[in-house]
């Protein structure tokens, strides 16, 4: 069975976003956390499928969980929807990013922030993608 482990970082303090991805076998793992109480407040689980626009190319249908007064379900949707279309692989993530008292913008720069580590995360696990 292959293993292999990721850790990626993007950004400053406070709106920093760390990622760390575990191929585990076909499927894959990720953990996105940030701010200042990483912790886990979505859940997303993400298996590939053909689109239903073309079946040559794959898509993903995704289900999300939102632990009480958490905001992260959107994002994790995003990000696991993502990976999982793109590396053909099932994707359980978890989103767990809190800044005190945040600002529009600071939300932004967060967001920013996950596309730039998801990106970096893609170019990594590219060439896992039919492994």
């Amino acid at each position: 069975m292959y293993q292999e482990q990721l850790s990626l970082v993007e950004g400053e303090t406070p709106y920093q976003v760390q990622v760390s991805a575990f191929l585990i076998g076909d499927d894959l793992a990720v953990m996105v956390y940030g701010g200042d109480k990483p912790h886990v407040g979505a859940i997303a689980v993400s298996i590939p499928r053909p689109s239903l626009k073309d079946p040559q190319a794959i898509s993903s249908t995704t289900s999300v969980f939102a632990l009480i007064g958490h905001k992260e379900d959107e994002l994790a949707k995003k990000m696991a929807g993502k990976l999982a279309s793109a590396l053909n692989r099932k994707v359980v993530l978890t989103a767990g990013i809190h800044v005190d008292d945040l600002t529009v913008s600071g939300i932004r720069e967060i967001e920013s922030n996950c596309s730039k580590v998801l990106e970096q995360l893609l170019k990594q696990l590219t060439k896992y993608r039919d492994r």
